[in-house]
This record gives C-alpha cells, structure tokens and sequence, in this order.
C-alpha cells in the first residue's frame, strides 16, 4: 500500500508541473515510452532495480537510454530523481497514476460495464453516451460479461458503483425479507 502512495504523490508532483508548463500529453507519452521499454527490453528494469549491480553503473545505463530515446528536459530530471531516491521500481504504477489524472485533465474518464451477457454495440453506445451526458465528460467505456449478474448491468465510474444486477436486487429482496418488512 505504501508503495502505490509514493508512486501517487510522484505522479501528481509530475502532473503539477505539465499544468504549469502545459506539457502534461507529452510526459504522459513519454512516460507510457519508458514504461514501453521495460515491458520490450528484456532485464532493462532488473538492471536498474538490482542492488547487485554497481549504482553507478545502473545510472550511467539509465542516463544512456534517456539520451537514447531523447526525453524531455523535465522528463531526464524526473527518471534520474527517482533513480537517485531508490524509486525507479515504482515507474510502471506512477505511469499508471500519472495516465489516469492526465486523462481527467482532458476531461476523460474511464467506465466499466459488466452486464450478464454480452451487450450488443448499439447499447454499449447508448450507455456511453448517457454516462458523458451525466459526467459532462468524455467517456472511455470496457464492458465485461459476468454470467453470475443473472441479468442487468453494473456500472463503475472511478470509485462510484452503480448496481443495477439482477443478482445484487434479489440478494436485497432476501434481506429485506430476512428482516420481516414487506417487499
């Protein structure tokens, strides 16, 4: 847990200064780069992480990438400050952070919908354009299927729930009867 508060607090350190300068899209690319190259490269991340291996020379190996895929100014200080505070592991969760407040900056927020069965794209369109009519913002929707809803949808909006499920409506119904009061 402690983890992804220090990945948050760095990602939003970022996030303050791309608002202040306006290049907040452009970290965010190239923080997805980075990020691109540890999933591409393989062992680049453990080189960098790896206690056994001489700091400097994990250093002189991240300085070099840096110079080779050609970062940003703000970008080159920011991988060489988490290097040199121990946090480079914490990349891929503070890329993560850094996306999704990227993404309310521009007004997109991320949904999901899980519906019993697979819901035909005309709807999938309807309940995106419903919950932008909602939210005032762009919706980016990925809809899952759970069999186990029985029927309805479930739909999740950052940390909002809204249960519309079958499954979730008789489970209420069994407690409300459990309780004595009428349905």
């Amino acid at each position: 847990m402690k983890n992804l508060a220090v990945a948050r607090r760095y990602a939003k350190a970022l996030i303050l200064i791309g608002q202040e300068d306006g290049n907040a899209d452009q970290y965010n690319k190239e923080l997805t780069g980075i990020v691109g190259l540890f999933d591409s490269q393989d062992g680049f991340e453990q080189a960098l992480i790896n206690p056994l291996i001489n700091k400097n020379d994990r250093k002189k190996l991240l300085l070099a990438v840096i110079d080779g895929v050609k970062v940003s100014a703000v970008m080159k200080s920011f991988l060489i400050l988490l290097f040199d505070k121990g946090r480079i592991g914490f990349l891929r969760d503070i890329a993560s952070y850094y996306n999704d407040m990227a993404d309310e900056l521009n007004g997109v927020v991320k949904a999901t919908v899980t519906s019993a069965r697979k819901l035909t794209k005309k709807a999938t369109e309807k309940i995106q354009k419903s919950l932008a009519q909602k939210t005032g913002k762009t919706i980016v929707l990925s809809v899952e299927e759970d069999p186990s809803l029985i029927g309805g949808i479930v739909t999740k909006i950052g940390d909002l729930v809204l249960d519309g499920s079958v499954k979730t409506q008789l489970m209420n119904m069994r407690e409300t009867l459990k309780k004595g009061e009428s349905v």
